[in-house]
């Protein structure tokens, strides 16, 4: 709630009611009714923007949970990824450690492959120095010429030839083993190399799904954060519209409170009223009497006071009903009940109420208005062409009272009384005109 609202709206309603101790005019005291009534407009208006805002923060308290829900839908999403490449990062470790189980191995198998070539090369080594040390090629010559017999040359050839042969199947297996070895070397090394690098592609995804996750959980965070804000935003007009309706129930019982006093003030008054509608009414029959030419008329009656909320505000004939009918040749809308009589005939209050206006018009004629609140719905009567009015504006009036004299003042042809009944305030569009008879039996 805007305090200074509340303040204002307060003082404004307790200058309206408690500064009027006596009742100093009608003027002044219909327009402290007026007033209280403004400030429950406002109140009313104040409390319709304050639940619209509300509706607006329930509409982004809406959108809060939705973004939160497709966050945490995305969290979850990456979570999966994040379980999947740490599931691919623990497979690629082990293929990295049997890899690296495979190296070690075939480190052991090529230190035993290097001490075979090492012996063969001290073979190699041994050979060489006996073949320089005994002439090389010649010396294998004197073998074959020392041959005794052809059996021992053969037999000598074929021990040359076996020699020679081992040398050879010695000098291929150290080229076979060292190319198997390089071979070996360059295929581990590769293999460990890719694994290596795919392990480092996983970590880094990882590196990376870890980012997003804490980024996403960090908007989550602030998500929270915005939605207990809105929350809070929410309980305070909340809160303020409680505050509002409280406030309008309040003019409502002030107005009523007003109304009642003012209504008491006129029932002080009402006494010397009806004294001087009383004289007046004798000098008006005296007055009519002595225009028809001496002869005496008495006053007609009024109209019997009805039970119910509503009574007939004069005794006579219905010339004219609500709605569609005909003047001087043309189609027109009624829009109130006319009621015909002769004489002196007195005019009640339909309903209780106070009295907005009494004047003279140059339609109506004398006229009065009087608004009435009947269960809880304001209705508004009008009094037309009278011939005299004995209420001013302000009033308050019970049902039935006497308000006035039947006439023909203001466009009217002969004497009538034109009644209209309002659902609602008086408009000159007569938007809110409703048929009398919905409420009072004629």
């Amino acid at each position: 709630m805007n305090r200074k609202y509340f303040i204002s709206l307060s003082l404004a309603a307790a200058l309206t009611i408690g500064g009027l101790p006596t009742f100093a005019t009608t003027a002044s005291a219909n327009s402290s009714v007026q007033d209280l009534k403004k400030q429950q407009g406002d109140v009313s208006s104040k409390k319709e923007e304050v639940n619209g805002k509300i509706n607006e923060k329930n509409s982004q308290i809406d959108q809060n949970i939705n973004k939160q829900k497709d966050i945490q839908a995305q969290i979850t999403e990456i979570s999966t990824k994040l379980k999947d490449t740490e599931t691919k990062i623990t497979e690629k470790t082990k293929e990295i450690n049997e890899t690296t189980a495979k190296i070690n191995k075939l480190k052991a198998d090529i230190e035993e492959l290097k001490k075979k070539i090492a012996e063969r090369n001290e073979l190699l080594k041994e050979r060489a120095r006996a073949i320089q040390e005994k002439g090389g090629s010649a010396n294998y010559l004197d073998v074959l010429l020392g041959a005794e017999s052809f059996g021992d040359f053969i037999n000598r050839v074929t021990a040359v030839n076996t020699i020679v042969n081992a040398d050879k199947k010695i000098m291929d297996e150290q080229k076979r083993d060292q190319a198997e070895l390089e071979k070996k070397q360059a295929e581990v090394e590769k293999e460990l190399a890719d694994l290596e690098a795919s392990k480092a592609n996983l970590q880094s995804l990882k590196k990376d799904l870890d980012s997003q996750k804490a980024k996403k959980a960090e908007l989550f965070k602030q998500l929270e954060a915005q939605q207990a804000t809105l929350k809070v935003e929410k309980a305070d007009l909340e809160k303020e519209s409680d505050e509002l309706a409280k406030m309008e129930q309040q003019l409502e019982g002030e107005i009523q409170a007003e109304q009642a006093r003012l209504a008491e003030l006129a029932r002080q008054r009402e006494i010397e009223r009806k004294r001087q509608a009383e004289a007046e009414a004798a000098k008006r029959a005296a007055a009519t009497s002595s225009n028809s030419g001496g002869g005496s008329t008495s006053p007609a009656p009024s109209a019997p006071v009805s039970s119910g909320a509503w009574t007939a505000p004069a005794h006579g004939t219905i010339t004219t009903n609500f709605g569609w009918d005909v003047l001087n040749g043309e189609r027109r809308f009624h829009y109130g009940t006319d009621i015909a009589a002769r004489g002196s005939v007195p005019i009640s209050a339909a309903a209780d109420g106070y009295v907005i206006k009494s004047h003279y018009s140059s339609s109506y004629g004398n006229v009065v208005y009087i608004t009435h609140s009947i269960n809880g719905q304001t209705f508004t009567t009008v009094y037309a062409h009278m011939s005299s009015s004995l209420v001013s504006t302000g009033q308050a009036v019970n049902k039935g009272d006497q308000i006035g004299y039947m006439g023909n003042t203001g466009f009217s042809f002969g004497q009538h009384l034109h009644f209209e009944l309002y659902r609602g305030s008086w408009s000159a569009s007569h938007a809110n005109a409703v048929d009398p008879r919905q409420y009072i039996n004629f």
